[in-house]
This record gives structure tokens, sequence and C-alpha cells, in this order.
């Protein structure tokens, strides 16, 4: 009698669903990345400073943050179809409000709200697929869903460039429109609403606690180069943050139901792997925000040109994924990102070394080595950090994980446009090149500290 195979292929009847999940993982990378070299572009349509603009990134990352914890007991609570479909309903009317917004501030609220759903797209597709679907069948159904994820970035920064020049900003947003409606009508025949019949009370005084310390910390970073707001303020509201965290902290310590108990972190290796992450984030994820930047407003390229020069960094990342496996079987989870961490901090820092004269094939070659050791990079760092949890705190250290991931996101956009503002204000706006390769060297030695962190992984940490 032959044994159940552990994997199967995934059935007809699933497909709809994964379709579904796939679409709303599509939006979300799409969205993601289609911005950033829109950005200069929609400065001008607002009559704003390209340089000011990385607020739109920061809002819908940062909402993105604030909202994941909230995700998956929204799910058990009013089932995963209803918040499911709320969140395509929010997500593309929001990106409706942002292609007709007539300011910066009414955008960044659009933005927001795009983040809120946003949010609850991936966690809360992920969790329906994971108590619909047979846990046989549940790699086929996630590999198929992965797909939508690797298309999204692949044709984000092109596609938003080649809009930008050829059509209107509007469609950079509206382009959510139809994909969302087709996930809408989707969702009402593909996903059941599957709710748990019980769930426990939902930890609000902690969910406070965490937006706090995630805005305060991200606005006091990115009023620094403000000249609007005093050097006091922003030291005022950083030190909030902090304040809020060490709160949270206790917190967490003390309260049965908190969203992230403290035991988490008595794990050794889960607590590098959160610290590291939060650290090796900073300079890469503010990468795909500064270099269209630079590119367009420092070396005067056209939009569709620099979406084009993009594609390389997503080619890099997709080449690696085949053999990130053994490389840190063959090398290990230390060896692999004390280097790796370095490499990737000097090839943010090489960045200042090209100019808009660098040929094309080295600016090429430039881009796509940065996805390989970035991709590298994160998928070592992730399965690091989660390697060893047991099966009770899974889903509570991924979601903290997923949170943090954002909260770096945010706070290398914030810095990343803080560095360039202070550096632009020094040497004259007549040097912004010099500006940008400053930043870039700053964002580059980041990576000393998380390779730091990565130092004191146990030399025998196994794979």
């Amino acid at each position: 009698m032959n044994a159940t195979p552990t994997h199967q292929a995934l059935d007809p009847e699933f497909r709809l669903l994964v379709l579904l999940v796939s679409i709303g993982f599509f939006m979300q990378g799409l969205d993601s990345t289609i911005i950033n070299t829109a950005l200069p572009a929609i400065a001008k349509n607002l009559q704003e400073d390209p340089l000011r603009m990385h607020g739109v990134v920061v809002a819908y990352v940062l909402s993105v943050a604030a909202c994941i914890p909230l995700s998956g007991w929204l799910a058990d609570r009013f089932g995963v179809r209803n918040i499911y479909f709320s969140a395509i309903i929010i997500f593309s009317l929001a990106s409706l409000g942002c292609a007709w917004a007539e300011s910066l501030n009414e955008l960044l609220i659009y933005r927001v709200f795009q983040g809120i759903g946003g949010a609850f797209l991936l966690p809360v597709g992920r969790l329906a697929m994971l108590k619909i679907i047979p846990r046989t069948q549940f790699l086929a159904a996630m590999s198929l869903m992965s797909l939508a994820g690797l298309i999204g970035p692949l044709i984000g920064p092109t596609l938003g460039g080649w809009m930008v020049e050829y059509m209107s900003v509007r469609w950079i947003f509206l382009i959510n429109l139809p994909i969302g409606i087709l996930g809408a009508l989707i969702t009402l025949k593909a996903m059941p609403n599957v709710l748990e019949p019980t769930v426990a009370r939902f930890d609000f005084g902690g969910f406070i606690l965490l937006i706090i310390a995630m805005v305060s910390l991200c606005l006091g970073i990115e009023n620094f180069a403000s000249p609007q707001h005093p050097l006091w303020w922003s030291l005022a509201l950083i030190l909030a943050g902090l304040v809020a965290s060490l709160i949270y902290a206790y917190h967490s310590h003390t309260h049965q139901n908190a969203l992230f108990r403290s035991k988490l972190f008595k794990n050794k290796i889960y607590s590098i792997g959160i610290l590291g992450n939060f650290f090796a984030r900073l300079g890469g994820n503010s990468i795909p925000f500064l270099l269209p930047l630079m590119l367009q407003v420092a070396f005067g390229f056209e939009p569709f040109m620099t979406g084009l020069l993009m594609i390389p960094t997503v080619l890099g990342s997709l080449a690696s994924k085949p053999i990130i496996r053994s490389i840190v079987q063959r090398f290990g989870y230390r060896r692999v990102l004390l280097v790796n961490t370095l490499l990737v901090g000097l090839c943010i820092a090489s960045f200042s070394l090209t100019t808009a004269d660098t040929p094309l094939w080295l600016r090429t070659m430039h881009f796509f080595i940065f996805g390989v050791l970035n991709s590298l990079q994160f998928v070592s760092m992730n399965t690091l950090t989660l390697k060893d949890l047991n099966q009770q705190d899974a889903s509570s250290g991924n979601s903290f994980l997923s949170m943090i991931m954002m909260l770096s996101m945010s706070i290398g956009v914030a810095l990343a446009s803080t560095l360039v503002n202070m550096l632009g204000a020094y040497y004259g706006a007549d040097n912004l090149v010099a500006a940008f390769h400053m930043a870039l060297i700053f964002l580059g030695c980041i990576n000393i500290i998380a390779a730091y962190i990565f130092w004191h992984i146990p030399k025998n940490t196994p794979v």
C-alpha cells in the first residue's frame, strides 16, 4: 500500500481561490513598485519638490505595518471573505482618491487608506488558503500564488515610467480599479466566509502603543530635514516613539492577550533575526525609492528609461532564488549573513560612484548584482528568524516579523529622504549628485550594524 504523498497537485476546485489571492498579492506588489518611478512626475503634477515626496511611500508602508497585527483577528472575528472583500474595496476606492488628489496632503490621506486595504490583502488571503485548502496541496497553492508576487515588482517600475511618460500620472493609481473590481467579484464567488467560533479579546491597548511607537519614530526621522518643524519637535517625536516601545515591552510581558508576547524573544535566534532584519532593511529597502529619484532628479533620466533600468534589480532577485538554499546549506547562516550583509552595504555605497555618464552595461550589471545580493539577504534573514519557532508561536512570530519588515522600510525611506534633503541643503541645489552620493554611502554603512548583530549567531546553528 502506497503512502499518501506529502505534497499534491492543486485540485481544480481551489484554483479560483488561488487566483483571487494572487490578484491581491499582485495589486500589493505592483503598487509598492510602480509609485517609485512616478514620484518626480507626481511632484510636478502637485507642484511639489520631488525630494519631499517620500511621504507618499512612507504613508502607505507605515499604514501596512500598523494594520498587520489587526488583520488576523478581524479575519477570525468577521470571516475571511468579509475582510478580504472589504480590503479590496478600500484599496480600490483609495486608489481612485489618489488618482484625483489635488494636493500632497490629500494624496497622503488616500495613501493611508490604501495601506489599510493593502495590509489585509496578503495576510488574510494567505490565511484563507491555509483554512480552506488541504495542507497536502498548500505548497502547490503557495507556489502558484508567488508568481503574482514576482510579476508585480517586475513590471511595476517600467509600467509606472511608461504611464507617466506616455499617458497620465493618474493611471498609476487608476490601474488598480479594473483589477480590484475583478477581485471583488471573484471574492463573492470563490471564497467561503470561514471564521472562528471563539475569538480572544483583541489587545487594543497594545495596538495603540505600537501605532504611537511606529508613527512617532517615522515622523521624527522624517521631520529632521523639514524647515517647517524645529529640531526639538523631531527629537520629541523620536523620544515619544522610544517611550511607547518600552511601555509596550512591559505590556507584552504582563498581559496574557498581548499581540506579541515577550516570550517570543527568549528565542535567541529569533531575537537576532528580528534585530538584523530591522537594520539590514533600512538601507536595502530604501534603494528602490532612492535610485529612481537619483536617476531622474540628479541625472536627468526620463521616467520610462528609469523604469527599464530598475528591471535588472528584479531579474537579479529572481535569478538568485534557485541558489539561495544551496548557498546557505554549504556555508551556514552565520557565514552567509555576515559576508552577504557587508557585500550588500558595499554595493549600496558603490552606487555613489555612478554618474549620468556611467555606461549602460556597467549600470545594468550593478543593478543586477544588487538584486542578487539583496534577495539572498532577505530570504536568509527571514528563514533564520522563523526556523526555530514552535507551532504555538509561529503565527505571532511571523506577524511581528512582517510588521518589523514594513516598519524598517518606512523608516529607511524616511531616513534616505532626510539625508538627501539635509545634504542637499549643505551642498546646494546645484550639486544634488553629491547629496545623493553621500546619502548612499551612509545607508551602506548602516549594514555594519546589521553585520555585527549577525556575528552573534551561534557558529553551530543548524540549517
